[in-house]
């Protein structure tokens, strides 16, 4: 898995665990929908670690706890 699925797998599940739409993480992440449609999608190739936390934030967790998960182990390398 490579590391931009690994986010965008993570902010699913964190999303689902919360009973949160993604609507809902647009408006808590106080980022555009645009953005965040983009990381969840894969188009945003390299989202930044200020918007990670932006969007942990949104979520209720810091960015420790959105990274203490086993989908950040083994990564394979961007292209």
């Amino acid at each position: 898995m490579k590391i931009r699925e690994a986010m965008n797998a993570r902010i699913q599940q964190l999303r689902k665990e919360k009973r949160m739409t993604v609507y809902g993480l647009t408006c808590r992440s106080g980022m555009p929908a645009s953005t965040v449609k983009s990381i969840l999608h894969g188009k945003s190739r390299n989202p930044g670690i200020v918007n990670i936390k932006r969007i942990a934030e949104g979520l209720g967790v810091s960015i420790r706890e959105f990274y203490d998960s086993d989908l950040f182990d083994n990564l394979d390398p961007e292209d």
